[in-house]
């Protein structure tokens, strides 16, 4: 009874996911935005929780130069699956790297506000390229969900820190997916 229980709530939960909504954990289903919403030709194949930050280095303002603002350069996360057990790292290219040594470098093809005003956007990523023989092999998008934190200060600046690095806590969980056979 407690095998089918268990088969019948990660069936439900992978046909909620794969529909475009996400499920929570307090049983509400939280709606995917048409903006980062997966192919219907594809299916869900894992999920890691990040735990890490978003770096922004501080420089002048591309429209006024006078101006000063902290501009994004790269995520570098830690990557865990549902048990807590480490399985990957998250980094500049946009890039994921499993412990089993394969990895996916993706490019933007999406994105939405967080409903947390105080969270780095949802995001939609299609795979570029791979590297290695192992979990990130199949993957053909990424989707970044349930942020909190990561936003830089709002009001950007001062000019003293031109060059510096900012480091800003971050969460989210990764939908992978590849396609369906």
């Amino acid at each position: 009874m407690k095998n089918t229980f268990l088969a019948i709530t990660l069936f439900g939960s992978l046909a909620v996911l794969t529909s475009g909504h996400a499920a929570e954990p307090s049983g509400t289903t939280r709606v995917v935005p048409d903006a980062v919403k997966v192919s219907p030709s594809e299916v869900l194949l894992f999920t890691a929780k990040a735990r890490g930050v978003q770096i922004y280095v501080g420089q002048a303002s591309k429209d006024d130069p006078t101006k000063y603002e902290w501009v994004f350069k790269a995520p570098e996360a830690d990557l865990f699956d549902a048990q807590g057990k480490k399985i990957g790292h998250h980094f500049a290219g946009p890039t994921w790297k499993s412990t089993d040594g394969s990895s996916v470098v993706g490019t933007l093809k999406g994105h939405s506000p967080s409903p947390d005003a105080n969270a780095v956007p949802w995001l939609l990523v299609s795979a570029k390229s791979h590297e290695g023989s192992g979990v990130f092999s199949p993957v053909t998008s990424i989707q970044r969900l349930e942020t909190t934190g990561g936003k830089a200060p709002a009001g950007g600046c001062a000019p003293a820190d031109a060059g510096k690095e900012l480091r800003v806590p971050y969460t989210a969980v990764y939908y992978f997916y590849g396609t369906k056979s």
